[in-house]
């Protein structure tokens, strides 16, 4: 690898997925994850495989059908949480324990209660630990812009030392300004005698606005790896967005002489995918995938592009994966026709999952008009999601309007029986969701906290997307739907939350020994690390 070339580290499906209301199941981190395998994102942070069964078994089923990418799991800097670190990312090509412990003044005198010294023995005895398993050990220095320069110097040394080939310096609480992050990384790299023995990478929390800006620095630094996530999610203001720092390494070559190995094609597909799975939709002026981040209303910039688009447009929408063709698919279009376009898009199903989207799609063209490519890939990412719900969705009729009780008359599968139910409410969604309460008592002990529609595409016709969020007993799950009609989507969200819920039950088992609030405690000091 080139001293030029930016290893591109992913964290979506961990410090992304710890946001509040954006846990993902399992099949929705292995959808995620082959989307960044088939990018070219070089590391794939999985998730904390200590942390739940449920994110244990995640990890592992990535590092089972990754094909590319190392997949990495997070760990305290513990025995226990290497141990099953290790244990998770076994079946992966290439796979990569990340272990982290504060070096902060403040962290170690309040959170961790422990002395310099200590610090220092464990960051020695668990990355020998961790190098048992894997010669790709990354090391964490958890809140790097607050530590000391003079021991976060000590600490980067001792890691490496005993094993670590890369070290993450992070701005854990978002504090850092690009000067800060540039003065840190040429001190630490300068100072620390072993440092040419690692790759050091920089994670940034955005709380000031500023990840991506520190994210360069560092890079401009001497970083060679930056750890980013789609859509920039992540705890509080989120983390450094993957599309912004790769964009940006793309279109200002003249600035930046780095190399990564993403195809930014797939990026928008990726945004998309993040967008439907968590609910979070971007805002419309969001850098790069943003609905506007390629609009023109000012006459005179229309004007410019009319007359060349380089005028006002610094990189095209097919970089990025917007394509040109928008009308290309209809209900006559055939089975050679849909592969071509699925192609096109970056999927590649099997002979069974692609004759379940080409149903899927011939059932959405006989509703819809025209149909897009932003229909066809929310078409096929939804389907691979939802095939693996217990409870699933067969028919809805309404009644509403103006005059009269608005009436839903719906009917579910529920573990493999037909339950129908006619329900009255204060509106048509508020009878849909009644209803699925009365067919499903788990649906009574949750509080709906959002639903929100949005329309995936243009036109009286377009797909509505619908997101609701629901919370029982603490877990907050975001559930989505799609269709032409929403109220359909409404039912299809709501029962997808369900869904979820009901895996979190089953696969958050706590896995430490001591106490049930230490699984709360492991996820706190991951989410702390940035």
């Amino acid at each position: 690898m080139t001293n030029n070339r930016i290893i591109i580290f992913d964290t979506t499906l961990r410090d992304g997925e710890q946001s509040p209301g954006m846990s993902m199941t399992r099949e929705e981190k292995l959808l995620v994850a082959e989307v960044l395998d088939s990018m070219g994102v070089d590391v794939i942070e999985a998730g904390f495989a200590i942390a739940s069964q449920g994110d244990f078994e995640a990890v592992k089923a990535i590092a089972q059908v990754t094909k590319r990418a190392v997949v990495c799991s997070l760990a305290r800097a513990k025995i226990g949480d290497i141990d099953r670190a290790a244990e998770a990312i076994k079946p992966a090509k290439q796979g990569r324990i990340h272990t982290f412990i504060s070096t902060s003044d403040i962290h170690l005198e309040y959170q961790f209660k422990m002395t310099k010294e200590q610090v220092l023995e464990v960051i020695t005895k668990t990355v020998k630990h961790a190098r048992k398993f894997t010669d790709n050990v990354e090391w964490s220095a958890m809140d790097a812009t607050r530590s000391t320069p003079e021991f976060l110097c000590r600490a980067v040394e001792a890691a490496i030392a005993a094993g670590a080939t890369t070290i993450n310096l992070p701005d854990t609480v978002g504090y850092a300004t690009p000067g800060d992050i540039t003065q840190m990384f040429k001190h630490t790299m300068g100072s620390v005698p072993n440092a040419d023995k690692a790759v050091f990478s920089f994670h940034g929390q955005n709380d000031l606005g500023l990840a991506t800006a520190n994210t360069l620095a560092a890079l401009e630094a001497g970083a060679r790896q930056a750890e980013l996530t789609i859509n920039g999610i992540g705890e509080r203001a989120g983390n450094t967005s993957l599309e912004e720092v790769v964009m940006t390494l793309k279109t200002r070559k003249d600035r930046f002489a780095f190399e990564t190995a993403i195809d930014t094609t797939l990026i928008m597909r990726a945004s998309k995918l993040i967008q439907s799975i968590t609910g979070q939709a971007v805002q419309v002026n969001k850098a790069i995938v943003g609905a506007n981040a390629f609009a023109h209303e000012s006459g005179i910039h229309q004007d410019g592009m009319l007359k060349n688009r380089g005028t006002y447009e610094i990189m095209t929408p097919e970089s990025i994966g917007l394509l040109k063709s928008n009308l290309v698919m209809g209900k006559h279009s055939g089975r050679h026709a849909f592969r071509d376009k699925l192609e096109e898009l970056g999927f590649a199903l099997g002979d069974n999952a692609f004759e379940d989207a080409f149903n899927r799609f011939k059932e959405l063209a006989d509703k819809k008009k025209e149909i897009y490519d932003e229909d066809i890939i929310l078409l096929v990412d939804q389907d691979a999601i939802s095939r693996s719900q217990r409870i699933a969705f067969d028919s809805l009729q309404i009644e509403c309007g103006s005059e009269g009780p608005q009436i839903a008359r719906l009917q579910l599968n529920i573990d493999g029986r037909k339950r129908m139910i006619k329900m009255e409410g204060n509106g048509p969604v508020d009878a849909i969701f009644k209803a699925i309460k009365a067919l499903e008592p788990v649906a009574q002990e949750c509080e709906l906290k959002l639903y929100q529609v949005h329309a995936v595409t243009q036109g009286t016709d377009a797909q509505a997307e619908v997101t609701v969020r629901l919370e029982k007993q603490g877990r907050v799950v975001n559930g989505h739907g799609a269709n032409v009609d929403t109220l359909v989507a409404s039912a299809l969200a709501y029962i997808n939350a369900l869904c979820k819920l009901e895996l979190l039950e089953e696969k958050r088992v706590s896995h430490f020994s001591d106490h049930e609030d230490a699984a709360a405690l492991s996820v706190t000091e991951a989410k702390q690390i940035g």
